[in-house]
């Protein structure tokens, strides 16, 4: 006895408090965090190192009607990584296949669904750029190279559908968007004439002024194409099923154009210029009363979008090429809200909805590609 304390009644006393004790425990566990884009250590994207979490940690609600078009139990897979600059997916619902490019490999890629494999398709690619399939099935791409749009017809040939306009060869056509009455519209920026994503200037041209450039060293086009330089301010153009190409939006209301997608009901094009979304009118193929659709601020972050695509609810999904945290894809409602976010590690330049039931967001971010399942399906044919 010590302190007036046996070694008995010290056990019972123990004994006494010790279901409280417990209890207490059990009902303060410690709670945890789960990795994301923004977490100290980051998520490790490799599936055999971290397992999927639901809900996504990079899925970010910031308007609660955003979780109508969300699956719970979903999360962002990357499905390849080590490409130079992934762009431009698009979706064959006849193949059950996504292409994309790789514009700088000089690539295209095709995630066979099925299978989920990712394979070479088209090497070169001529650094193809922007991709859709037409309301017939047939693959329509802006080769950089050879700055032209060409369809892939079904029996497996080659058509240029457009290359020039007025005479002068395009800059290098970038993204495009099918529409129901046959035409093809799309923006055509000077980005595809620089050294690694095309064909340079020629010496003397606005993309080669001194002529550091030499435009044939590793050009396995030679003879194929002249002498090129640029000759016409961007813009953005529709291409007629009778073969007319027009000036849609000229470079005076939008003079770095990128990417272009349609409303559901294809009455408002969405065009991305100088860091912002722009919205036209459409009526009997001319786009007109400009708006800004969204300046792309979020939290006083400036998120600058490239390609994107509008799901059957008319919101628009739009690859972001903004800050680590900022960069992945902005969801934006068809009156220019925000609705949420998904945050990747990297820069995305460009979205399509895939899968039998296009249902499924394949992200094209850079070096990698991704892929989230939405509550949602896409509005264009890919």
């Amino acid at each position: 006895m010590a302190n007036g304390i046996t070694r008995r009644g010290f056990v019972a006393g123990v004994s006494a408090i010790a279901p409280a004790f417990a209890w207490a425990q059990a009902a303060k566990p410690a709670l945890g965090t789960p990795p994301s884009v923004i977490s100290n250590p980051p998520r490790q994207w490799d599936p055999s190192s971290s397992p999927d979490i639901y809900p996504d940690p990079d899925v970010l609600v910031i308007d609660r009607r955003f979780n109508q078009y969300l699956v719970g139990l979903s999360a962002i897979h990357r499905l390849k990584t080590g490409f130079q600059w992934a762009e431009g997916p698009a979706w064959c619902a006849e193949g059950n296949y996504a292409v994309f490019s790789d514009v700088k490999g000089n690539i295209q890629y095709r995630l066979i669904w099925e299978t989920g494999e990712v394979t070479p398709y088209r090497n070169p690619s001529y650094n193809t750029n922007g991709n859709c399939f037409d309301f017939q099935g047939r693959q329509v791409s802006c080769q950089d190279f050879f700055r032209r749009v060409v369809r892939w017809e079904l029996d497996g040939s080659l058509k240029v559908i457009a290359d020039s306009y007025g005479g002068k060869p395009l800059n290098s056509p970038n993204d495009l968007a099918p529409h129901p009455d046959g035409s093809i519209w799309f923006t055509d920026p000077p980005y595809g004439t620089n050294l690694s994503e095309g064909h340079p200037d020629i010496a003397g041209g606005p993309g080669n002024p001194d002529g550091i450039y030499d435009p044939a060293l590793g050009d396995g086009g030679v003879g194929l194409i002249g002498n090129l330089r640029r000759e016409l301010p961007p813009a953005t153009y529709r291409w007629d099923p009778s073969g007319r190409l027009d000036i849609a939006v000229p470079s005076e209301v939008a003079s770095t154009p990128n990417g272009i997608c349609f409303s559901p009901d294809y009455k408002t094009l969405y065009l991305v210029d100088a860091g912002k979304l722009l919205a036209f009118d459409v009526k009997d193929g001319k786009a007109t009363n400009m708006r800004v659709f969204t300046e792309c601020m979020v939290d006083g972050v400036h998120c600058p979008p490239d390609g994107m695509r509008a799901d059957r609810a008319g919101n628009i999904w739009a690859g972001c090429n903004g800050q680590l945290g900022y960069c992945g894809v902005i969801v934006w409602s068809s009156a220019g809200g925000l609705l949420g976010r998904i945050r990747l590690p990297e820069m995305c330049p460009n979205v399509c909805f895939a899968g039998p039931k296009r249902d499924w967001l394949f992200m094209c971010a850079s070096q990698s590609v991704y892929m989230l399942r939405v509550n949602i399906q896409g509005a264009s044919p890919g």
